[in-house]
């Protein structure tokens, strides 16, 4: 029954469906005392506008027991509730840690400096956005973010402000 469940739960998510994949992944974790899916269960009590509780979830998850891309994208998760409360220096910082090395190239890298890259713009710090965004790009094999086009948008716009600045002066 739990993967009926767990199925219904991953459907519903990635069809936006908030309230129906919480009902049915909390089942899930309550059926196999497991957390497997603790960061989608946290992201989709962010889009139904809690993110304290998707802070608490976090914070209350023994993450030493998850594999490594569940402990990424909670963290991932755990940043965007603290952009939403408003939080955007404490989302760049928790984001930082030994995974975030531009060398890195594991199965989740091109999402967390994605996520880096995007918090740190959020924080009004384009310079350092753009280079984690271009990261994210070089991590990218799969072409599973737009982190290159982030990064060129971004410079554009970096450089009509520097040329604004120069005309001001």
């Amino acid at each position: 029954m739990p993967i009926v469940r767990e199925a219904l739960g991953l459907v519903a998510y990635h069809a936006g469906n908030w309230s129906e994949a919480l009902s049915e992944l909390r089942a899930v974790r309550r059926m196999t005392r497991s957390d497997e899916h603790i960061a989608i269960i946290a992201d989709a009590e962010r889009a139904l506008g809690r993110p304290e509780r998707a802070l608490d979830l976090a914070k209350e998850t023994d993450t030493a027991k998850l594999n490594k891309a569940t402990q990424v994208e909670l963290a991932i998760v755990a940043a965007g509730a603290r952009r939403d409360l408003g939080q955007l220096d404490a989302a760049v910082v928790s984001l930082q840690g030994d995974d975030l090395k531009a060398e890195k190239r594991d199965p989740w890298s091109a999402r967390l400096f994605y996520a880096y890259a995007d918090n740190l713009e959020a924080a009004g710090r384009k310079d350092e956005a753009i280079r984690w965004f271009l990261n994210a790009a070089e991590a990218d094999a799969e072409d599973e973010t737009d982190a290159a086009e982030r990064a060129a948008d971004l410079s554009n716009e970096n450089a009509g402000e520097k040329d604004t600045e120069a005309t001001d002066e």
